[in-house]
């Protein structure tokens, strides 16, 4: 298999430093900074030598690849003003998906939705202390978010309202498993430039399997239609599939080609790594199995690509994106940094998955952020505190991984996510010498 040779490529041979060979040339990802080199016959050679003698960093320093300063160290960052906020509008769901970290809807209690005047005063944190021409982020999410239509509504006008009194730009989005939507939904997320994902697991044989309504029947026929007039907007709006990959997903390629040509704007695959049942979460080897189909996926977008055709395949863009930026982060998102979640009673949580979980607290509405919670949160949870990964290559285009799945679930995914990040830096070797400017050219708005 593929995917079993690219694991073995990845495996971490110095922390310092990742040598690969593209297919377009030789080349070494230097970890500080997160920068790609392409060397010559000669120097790859001596540079892996010196690796594998153990003198990678020394090699590194003595090819002048090493910077003055770090591009990261070791202290915690700061806790900084929250930037993003996404609120648990509804915590209640109409679907039964058995592996939802939701549990259902309900986070493992009643089901509940947020008050209006809840969701007014996580508006006025987000904007609180906000300059003219600041960036902020407002998500709605669940459960599912239009179980609490009215809140959702009647929150985003008074966000756009404040936002646009005080000059900053306000992004919104949505998650939501598309059964509930209507005509008035579509034309609302489109007059505010909403990005909107739906949650659609599968074709309808296996989306229905995996995704029913709390009574059983299958939902995939309901959402197709439902989402119909969202789809043919997308001017404002943008509207993208999520995929939650478990061990009966099959066909990655198959699936990539049938919703992008359902006219989703990007499509996204995740592995199902930490389910509260424990029922369909994936094993190193449903692992393994998955990284061949994104290979497949990785290598249909190349050529299309190459072909001057838009395929928007949301992990490559998004990899090629870090990659081609020069990423290199100590955490894995924004969670318990300047992106909480807020429950439907007010709570703030790291982020919208540890919604009523006290390992995620970080304080409430009425009692303001608890920056002590949030200091204590990201002292711990930096990549350089998290094992084994100090002396991992991808460490600073991972961030250590998802710290839900991380502090609930053991590393399972390691050898996926660097063969991944292998392929997709070869991938990027290729694209680059095939196409000069490429990056100028690739649709990488929403991936």
């Amino acid at each position: 298999m593929r995917a079993e040779a690219l694991i073995l490529a990845s495996r971490p041979a110095c922390a310092d430093l990742h040598m690969f060979e593209s297919g377009a040339g030789a080349h070494a990802f230097v970890v500080d900074g997160s920068r790609l080199y392409d060397l010559d016959a000669a120097a790859f050679a001596a540079l892996r030598e010196a690796v594998e003698e153990g003198a990678g960093k020394e090699a590194i320093a003595a090819a002048g690849l090493f910077r003055q300063r770090p591009a990261i160290g070791d202290a915690p960052l700061a806790p900084p003003p929250v930037h993003a906020l996404s609120l648990a509008v509804a915590q209640a769901c109409n679907l039964g998906c058995a592996y939802c970290y939701a549990r259902e809807g309900g986070f493992g209690g009643a089901p509940k939705s947020m008050p209006l005047e809840t969701a007014k005063a996580s508006v006025d944190l987000l904007l609180a202390n906000k300059r003219d021409g600041e960036r902020v982020h407002l998500a709605f999410m669940g459960g599912e978010p239009l179980v609490n239509r009215d809140v959702l509504r009647a929150t985003t006008l008074y966000a756009a309202e404040r936002a646009s009194r005080f000059g900053v730009h306000l992004g919104f989005a949505v998650t939501t498993n598309g059964t509930l939507l209507d005509e008035s939904d579509a034309e609302f997320f489109e007059t505010h430039g909403f990005a909107v994902t739906i949650s659609l697991d599968g074709l309808p044989d296996l989306h229905d399997k995996l995704r029913p309504f709390k009574g059983g029947r299958g939902s995939f026929e309901r959402i197709s239609r439902a989402i119909a007039p969202l789809l043919s907007r997308q001017r404002r709006a943008q509207v993208s599939a999520r995929v939650t990959v478990t061990p009966k997903h099959e066909n990655l390629p198959a699936l990539l080609d049938a919703f992008i040509g359902m006219g989703f704007h990007s499509v996204g695959f995740s592995p199902m790594l930490n389910s509260p049942t424990g029922r369909e979460e994936m094993s190193r080897s449903d692992l393994a199995r998955m990284l061949e189909g994104m290979v497949d996926c990785g290598a249909a977008f190349e050529r299309r690509t190459v072909a001057g055709e838009r395929y928007p395949f949301a992990n490559i863009l998004q990899a090629l994106r870090e990659i081609r930026r020069g990423t290199h982060r100590p955490y894995p998102c924004g969670a318990g940094a300047g992106y909480l979640g807020v429950s439907a009673t007010g709570d703030l949580f790291a982020c919208h998955r540890f919604v009523d979980d006290p390992s995620g607290a970080m304080g409430s509405l009425k009692t303001d952020v608890d920056r002590n919670l949030q200091a204590t949160w990201l002292a711990e949870r930096h990549v350089s505190r998290q094992s084994p990964c100090s002396g991992c290559w991808a460490r600073y285009l991972c961030g250590g991984g998802c710290h839900h799945e991380t502090l609930t679930r053991e590393r399972r995914a390691c050898d996926y996510i660097r063969g991944w990040l292998h392929y997709c830096l070869s991938a990027y070797a290729r694209l680059t010498a095939t196409r000069p400017g490429i990056f100028e050219e690739i649709h990488t708005e929403s991936a």
